[in-house]
């Protein structure tokens, strides 16, 4: 109830919303995903640790946000979308929370622990999760999204 509260309040203020379903728009979010996890292995290598972690946090919510365009909608909050990929389209968020926690620690903070080897473990948690969410990207048919769209609806009504 509390997510669907808050689901709710954000549609309310047009932060999240049915919008046309759109390829183009979901192939620029997978490349723009792309493009961050090169970045996050290029500062990998170069021991920019904190700035990895943080684009490899950023390559996975760019495929989810590829994914919502793909059914056709619009979310401009992190939480509300990572929400959205368990509630709406049933799958797991666990991996795109765990990076999200991740990078508000090292981000924002400056007493925390990092490693090459935990950037380098989430680079590859980072990896699976957007390899998982284009695939499943490439199996959404039409009627696939016409569901997905009515549950939005429901999640979103009082």
């Amino acid at each position: 109830m509390k997510r669907t509260n808050f689901l709710i309040k954000l549609n309310k203020k047009g932060i999240i919303d049915i919008v046309k379903p759109s390829d183009e728009i979901s192939q620029s979010y997978i490349m723009k995903s792309e493009s961050n996890l090169i970045s996050a292995k290029i500062l990998l290598a170069n021991e920019r640790l904190e700035e990895s972690v943080g684009l490899a946090y950023y390559s996975m919510y760019h495929s989810l946000t590829a994914l919502l365009f793909k059914i056709g909608i619009k979310s401009e909050n992190h939480n509300a979308s990572i929400i959205l990929l368990k509630e709406l389209v049933g799958l797991s968020n666990n991996d795109i929370l765990n990076a999200k926690k991740e990078r508000v620690d090292k981000q924002y903070y400056v007493n925390f622990m990092i490693t090459k080897e935990a950037v380098n473990d989430t680079i590859k948690q980072a990896e699976r999760f957007n390899s998982h969410i284009v695939d499943f990207i490439s199996k959404i048919n039409n009627e696939d999204i016409n569901t997905y769209r009515k549950k939005f609806i429901k999640l979103i009504k009082e």
